[in-house]
């Protein structure tokens, strides 16, 4: 079984589109100053809340970079919950994936689990709403 899921990985891997536009961010100083500097902007952030050792995050990983290619006017954000336990628990992260939308210093919106198609749907619902 091993073997098919590595495979399937693989293959999931190598179905991503590019290189990533996904920034990850290793400190909590370098992830505040980021925070600091888009609090008043109107662009929706999308963060990945992951850990290294999380496989339905690393089957997710590929969608993730697609979905940051694709929306290219979104800001596609990584933080590893073991790097920065202190952001995490911020955004009252409880399981891993857990993707929240974030605008003007808000949360919008979240998905918990590795549920590409409910990301991707929010995010379109997200993008759309700040048109209206």
């Amino acid at each position: 079984m091993g073997s098919i899921m590595s495979a399937f990985s693989g293959a999931a891997a190598a179905a991503s589109s590019g290189p990533s536009r996904v920034q990850a961010f290793h400190s909590s100083s370098e992830w505040k100053n980021h925070l600091n500097a888009i609090k008043d902007d109107s662009s929706l952030m999308v963060i990945d809340f992951t850990a290294s050792w999380c496989g339905p995050c690393k089957f997710i990983e590929p969608a993730f970079i697609d979905l940051s290619n694709k929306f290219t006017d979104v800001i596609f954000v990584k933080i590893d919950v073991d790097e920065l336990k202190e952001v995490a628990q911020e955004f009252s992260v409880q399981a891993m994936p857990t993707f929240v939308l974030f605008r003007k210093g808000k949360q919008v919106d979240k998905v918990v689990g590795a549920k590409k198609d409910e990301l991707h749907r929010k995010i379109e619902f997200e993008l759309h709403r700040a048109q209206v």
